[in-house]
């Protein structure tokens, strides 16, 4: 079997149908899913509306509303696909090939998670592992559609729509090279940092939209040298007075290593960012998924150790 297991069909071929466009609220991306056209899809969705009688989607210029019986029917068979889901998995377990899958944002996938995924398979030999790096909004989404086990991203918010089963303060920090004019000091102010060039995420990402909002607060402005939604080429092309605003778990191996510095600033607004491990609301970890959920969080306590503390507001930079 390969890494990607087969999907095995659990309902009829109109409520299978039904299922992808009543989450993607749209005909053309639910054929898109399905590799079909269409029409085929319409033509399903009409059958089971037929067949039932009663509608099960408003059609609307902002896409196909389900009704409120869709709404329920799509709630059950939801469940039903969890459970089933579940079942499947628990016998691959039994056959002796355990499946682990992992989505996390692009910023824990080198380095970070190296030493959790050794633990795993030393556990576990079989074991299928999949990593996904998505955004931070398609991890909650891959949970909520049953297409990951657990999630890994950086939070602002709590988490309605996911198990939160362990999370740690993450503070935003100014990541830069050894030899930074700044590099001896212990904690920096946002107003030091936009004085030198600024290498920056995408707009929206946690660690960016913290940084705006400090700089915001204190009238400040910048444009930064460097911008891209890659943090290792981001790492990779940091010059000698560069600073990238990142979390400490991006660049952790980098300062073991000595080859970067990641220090604190003092502004409480880069204080208030989550490191979320997460899983499916209502669904119970099989062995193997929790054993690497256990590893994780030992990762991150090791590495909560290690990092250097934020300042408390209104302290000293120095």
């Amino acid at each position: 079997m390969s890494s990607m297991a087969t999907r095995i069909p659990l309902f009829s071929l109109p409520l299978r149908y039904f299922t992808v466009v009543a989450r993607t609220r749209s005909v053309s991306e639910a054929a898109r899913q399905l590799h079909v056209a269409a029409s085929a899809v319409s033509r399903q969705i009409g059958l089971l509306e037929e067949g039932l009688g009663m509608p099960l989607f408003e059609r609307a210029p902002r896409g196909m509303q389900p009704t409120p019986a869709g709404e329920r029917l799509l709630a059950h068979l939801l469940a039903a696909t969890e459970e089933g889901a579940g079942l499947l998995e628990q016998l691959r377990g039994l056959a002796g090939r355990p499946r682990v899958r992992l989505a996390c944002t692009e910023g824990f996938a080198v380095g970070f998670l190296a030493e959790a995924v050794k633990g795993l398979r030393q556990a576990y030999p079989g074991v299928q592992f999949e990593l996904a790096v998505v955004a931070p909004g398609q991890v909650n989404q891959m949970l909520r559609q049953g297409d990951t086990d657990l999630g890994l991203k950086y939070s602002l918010s709590p988490e309605k729509d996911a198990s939160l089963l362990h999370a740690m303060t993450a503070p935003v920090m100014a990541v830069l090279r050894p030899g930074h004019p700044l590099a001896r000091c212990t904690a920096l102010t946002v107003a030091e940092a936009v004085g030198y060039p600024l290498a920056m995420g995408p707009a929206g990402t946690t660690s960016r939209s913290l940084f705006d909002l400090a700089c915001s607060q204190r009238g400040l402005q910048y444009v930064p040298a460097l911008e891209g939604n890659f943090s290792s080429a981001l790492l990779s092309m940091l010059g000698e007075r560069d600073i990238l605003p990142a979390g400490y778990l991006t660049v952790a191996h980098a300062v073991a290593a000595g080859d970067l510095r990641a220090i604190p600033f003092t502004e409480p607004e880069l204080q208030q960012r989550r490191l979320c491990l997460l899983a499916q609301n209502g669904r119970s970890l099989l062995p193997p998924v929790q054993a690497l959920a256990d590893l994780l969080v030992a990762s991150m306590a090791r590495y909560g150790k290690r990092k250097v503390r934020a300042v408390r507001p209104g302290a000293a930079p120095r």
